[in-house]
């Protein structure tokens, strides 16, 4: 197959996230197989205008902030120069709208959509823009075919007016060969709790440094580590002087691979307090080290982390519950290893192979004409990568 992929980001753009990661992890797969793929997105500085990263020829066009009005041309003009089998449109941003550029068949990958917590993050112009944007999804792409990653995603289109019998679900995978325990690397003592991802003002960072200064009154001997960068540190830094914990939270910025898997490793538990994500890579990761997670029960993290199972959900904002959940857990490592255990066997489940294998079949149907595809037929249940 010739395969177009459309994404605000490629894998080596500094900005790049779960959703990047997610794409490569499986686009790289299906190059590795013989398949054409190339990758339409925006650039940064110093970034060729044309590159090969990880089987996947990457077509940089403008920049962060002038992509939403050049990425529609870069796709045109990509399409125009070579004729494309499939479009995959990764909406993780505003959407560009593809399906209206193309008699080819679009299959869009949606993490998860953004709705009212973009006025979390950003200025309510911009919110109202990526809002508005959102709501023009169902009739811009009524003759595409969707991919979800999570039951949460598929819900929140379901009731965006996206037909349910056009959206497969299929879960990211984990590679629970790196992500793996470590006997060498023990439980920290005394007990840490760890945030990894990007520091983002909708990221929700501001109730874990909340929590542990409530959970402190019990355990002062408690600690964070917050280990990403984004524009958020600032403010996060002056919460935690405010509250006293300039100490107690530790602000690791970017860290390299072998200091993420000592920090999952060592950690009581991963904690993530967002108010929606797609799914959760990095609960998956910590899974995979035999790490349970705290997370807000909210979308995409109610699909990552089974409640009582493999970790503890807790009401989105409750700095409090959370608190309850981080000083119990400090002081039981038996249930901790339990939780652990069960994540592990979780993490195992899911893997990068099988998910492939689900997106080249959906892929497959699509430019055989195939209408509906057989394998979105998802009525019984999602489609689970159980192993590969």
């Amino acid at each position: 197959m010739n395969i177009l992929l459309v994404n605000w980001q490629d894998l080596r753009n500094p900005h790049a996230g779960g959703a990047e990661i997610h794409l490569f992890e499986l686009f790289s797969r299906l190059a590795a197989r013989g398949h054409r793929v190339r990758l339409v997105c925006s650039g940064f500085r110093g970034a060729a205008e044309v590159e090969y990263v990880d089987g996947i020829e990457v077509h940089r066009r403008g920049g962060r902030h002038t992509f939403a009005l050049e990425g529609r041309g870069a796709v045109f003009d990509a399409l125009r120069n070579e004729k494309a089998d499939v479009i995959v449109d990764d909406i993780n941003k505003l959407p560009l709208y593809t399906p209206t550029l193309t008699d080819r068949p679009v299959y869009a990958i949606v993490p998860h959509l953004f709705g009212t917590t973009a006025f979390q993050e950003v200025s309510w112009p911009m919110a109202a823009m990526v809002w508005l944007a959102e709501r023009a999804i169902p009739l811009a792409y009524a003759r595409a075919w969707f991919h979800a990653i999570s039951d949460s995603t598929k819900a929140d289109l379901v009731a965006r007016g996206i037909p349910a019998d056009r959206i497969a679900v299929v879960y990211p995978g984990v590679d629970s060969v790196h992500y793996a325990p470590d006997p060498a690397t023990p439980r920290a003592e005394p007990p840490r709790f760890v945030y990894i991802g990007r520091l983002k003002r909708y990221k929700g960072i501001e109730i874990l440094i909340d929590a542990l200064a409530i959970a402190r009154q019990e355990r002062p001997d408690l600690t964070v580590d917050i280990a990403g960068s984004g524009d958020d540190r600032p403010r996060l830094e002056g919460l935690a002087r405010d509250r006293g914990m300039a100490e107690s939270v530790r602000f690791r910025g970017f860290v390299d691979d072998a200091t993420k898997l000592a920090l999952l490793r060592g950690a009581v538990a991963n904690v993530f307090p967002s108010p929606k994500e797609g799914w959760g890579i990095t609960v998956m990761e910590a899974a995979a080290c035999g790490t349970p997670s705290l997370a807000s029960d909210a979308p995409g993290l109610r699909d990552s982390v089974r409640d009582g199972e493999t970790g503890h959900l807790v009401p989105h904002g409750d700095a409090a519950a959370l608190a309850r959940q981080m000083v119990r857990l400090a002081g039981d490592p038996s249930e901790v290893c339990r939780l652990g255990h069960a994540a592990r066997v979780q993490a195992e489940r899911l893997t990068w192979g099988a998910a492939a294998d689900a997106v080249e079949r959906h892929l497959q149907e699509l430019v055989a004409g195939d209408d509906p595809p057989p394998s979105f037929a998802t009525r019984g249940g999602p489609t689970l990568p159980l192993a590969g």
